[in-house]
């Protein structure tokens, strides 16, 4: 095993292979699972896990929501790690990658541009396993999480239901979908000087195809850390936004991503 002795925090780091994957059987006809989890052992990626007795659920949540763009590994409460938090990961690290080489300081427009995709492809999974794995435990987390934040929105039972329906039937649109809802959201509401501006921005959104599940993606989280953290966080990015127009252009993004950051890392 290759475990490193617990830092100063108290945390012990391991490697892909010293952790314990759960969930991993419903994701192997997904393809790109597989391609993402090989990317974090080429690139040698670590998990952080709590010292014993801070081990809580808790703990490791506020400490992922609040450090989300740091370069070191995920933090997690013991050496489980769910298989769609790989994705995650894997994504996120393909965005820096792509959008701050060399560890520059990335812009606002990049944290969220890395966090869309990294969120939007738990849609696409949720597309993907809805009628191959439905016992997965993925889906039992996340589809109530979902439905909670439809019926939040007013959201029928009915509709939501119809909702994933369409998300089964084309996952990859549904990723670039909630892909563009979550980076325009996040770009508009940050130039946002306060309540009311903000409040139009989200009536506008509401009209969005996945508008009622917007609040699942703990927008106010993106955009305090990007305050605090980004580099000119007012300041678009014109690389990025660029970047954007060429997804939304695309017939299938998930295809371009995949042959511009994914493949290129396998090698």
């Amino acid at each position: 095993m290759s475990k490193l002795s617990p830092n100063a925090h108290g945390l012990t780091t391991y490697s892909l292979d010293d952790v314990t994957i759960d969930d991993e059987p419903s994701f192997r006809h997904v393809g790109l699972y597989a391609d993402l989890k090989k990317i974090l052992r080429l690139q040698s990626y670590r998990f952080r896990v709590l010292p014993p007795a801070m081990a809580r659920w808790d703990h490791a949540v506020f400490l992922g929501l609040t450090f989300w763009g740091e370069a070191d590994g995920d933090v997690l409460v013991d050496r489980d790690v769910p298989a769609d938090v790989l994705t995650h990961i894997a994504w996120h690290r393909l965005a820096a990658q792509a959008l701050t080489p060399g560890g520059t300081k990335p812009s606002a427009d990049a944290l969220f541009f890395g966090e869309a995709i990294a969120s939007a492809f738990d849609v696409y999974l949720v597309g993907r396993l809805l009628h191959h794995a439905p016992e997965s435990s993925f889906l039992a987390t996340q589809v109530p999480a979902m439905a909670e934040s439809a019926d939040a929105a007013g959201l029928s039972e009915d509709d939501f239901a119809a909702l994933l329906e369409t998300i089964a039937a084309d996952p990859e649109q549904a990723f670039e979908d909630l892909r563009e809802l979550l980076f325009d959201a996040a770009t508009s509401l940050l130039a946002c000087s306060g309540v009311d501006a903000a409040l139009a921005i989200l009536a506008k959104l509401d009209a969005h195809r996945f508008g009622a599940l917007l609040h699942r993606y703990e927008l106010s989280n993106w955009l305090l850390y990007a305050r605090a953290y980004a580099s000119d966080a007012l300041q678009p990015d014109a690389d990025v936004r660029a970047l954007d127009r060429l997804l939304r252009d695309e017939k299938v993004a998930l295809d371009w991503l995949t042959t511009a950051w994914v493949v290129p890392a396998l090698k």
